[in-house]
């Protein structure tokens, strides 16, 4: 049953007890199936997303390459998150759906692993190099671009069990 999260935890647990910043010990957490997801908007005109759409983006395919790059960011968070454990992802998917009533996209990242620690982390990363790329492609059609609402929408898997977003 998804749930909120409804433990209160009083210790930030990249923190240790002098208040210096450290990775956490993950040596003694089994290795469980840990799932999670993550969105995010890119809002623009309605013109940009009609490029995007017809295939007519100066730099190209831009969803195509949106989703790449976050496939890739994914893979290469531990690189840019200096806490984040480097793990050995089983799945990364991104989807991009244009929107006409935002307008814009929306972008979604589902990320896997089996391991003692989650992927929170790898799809939120996912999703906001996804939407900086599709801003770094459309840039030149439309400077005023916002990138909105970038958050986990799920977690499922490991003691803290599943969370699922209110909103």
């Amino acid at each position: 049953m998804a749930r909120k999260s409804s433990k209160k935890r009083t210790a930030l647990t990249h923190i240790d007890v002098k208040g210096e910043a450290r990775m956490v010990d993950v040596s003694a957490k089994p290795a469980t199936e840990r799932i999670a997801v993550a969105e995010g908007r890119v809002v623009m005109s309605k013109a940009t997303l009609g490029l995007i759409i017809s295939g007519n983006a100066k730099k190209g395919d831009v969803l195509g390459t949106a989703r790449l790059a976050g496939i890739m960011a994914a893979k290469r968070t531990s690189d840019l998150i200096p806490l984040c454990h480097p793990l050995a992802l089983s799945k990364v998917t991104l989807e991009i759906t244009p929107d006409k009533m935002l307008p814009g996209c929306i972008v979604r990242a589902t990320v896997k692993v089996t391991g003692p620690t989650g992927v929170e982390m790898e799809a939120l990363t996912a999703v906001s190099v996804a939407c900086l790329t599709i801003y770094d492609m459309i840039k030149a059609a439309e400077r005023g671009v916002r990138i909105e609402g970038i958050h986990l929408v799920e977690k499922k898997g490991g003691k803290s069990g599943h969370y699922r977003s209110a909103g």
